[in-house]
């Protein structure tokens, strides 16, 4: 498996795209500092420009690359990170404006392929589900294929993943308060046990 993933490393530095698991379905990755890849992911998935895609980092080291953090975001990490928690935050210039216009959305997976790959990469990973815009998530490869067949460069095969909800999301761009934008995995109440938070869910 290590062989694999230096490959699909390799193949994600060089701006190609790799579809890989992660705790709720398999997602669609590519270097989120490429703008060229980045736009490519949207090419492939059919997905209207100017709807942002969220990354995975491998640690808040690589985060504060992108990202500016403040204290409360740090807690939240320190307590849920690895784990199905996303925190947006307002970007940095390195960041692409395709992949996101003013802010960036990041979480540490808990998967240990989806870890192993953006730590082998060094670089932050888009963590967009690995299907066309519209269509149900996959759990199996042979769904991706259906889907997405000579349109990726590399898929990264682990069985049949299991239905897990999806990250719950903090957004600390939206006012003094962060706000719940999406629950998931992780409900409210564990959140405002750690930091003050207002729920906004559409």
């Amino acid at each position: 498996m290590l062989d694999i993933i230096q490959k699909a490393a390799k193949i994600i530095r060089e701006g190609g795209l790799v579809v890989y698991p992660t705790e709720s379905c398999y997602g669609l990755g590519c270097n989120a500092l490429d703008e060229a890849a980045v736009r490519r992911v949207f090419t492939v998935k059919r997905r209207p420009l100017g709807t942002p895609l969220p990354i995975i980092v491998s640690d808040v080291a690589m985060l504060k690359i992108c990202a500016f953090i403040d204290k409360g975001a740090e807690r939240l990490m320190e307590t849920f990170w690895p784990g199905p928690l996303t925190i947006a935050l307002r970007k940095k210039p390195i960041i692409p404006d395709a992949l996101n216009p003013r802010a960036v959305a990041a979480r540490v997976s808990s998967h240990p392929v989806a870890l192993s790959l953006v730590k082998a990469a060094h670089v932050p990973i888009t963590a967009t589900s690995a299907n066309t815009s519209g269509r149900s998530l996959h759990y199996t490869v042979k769904q991706v294929l259906r889907d997405l067949n000579g349109k990726v460069d590399l898929v990264l095969d682990v069985g049949k993943l299991s239905r897990k909800k999806v990250s719950t999301i903090v957004d600390f761009t939206l006012g003094a308060t962060p706000r719940i934008t999406r629950i998931g995995a992780i409900p409210e109440k564990y959140i405002s046990k750690i930091i003050p938070v207002e729920v906004y869910v559409k």
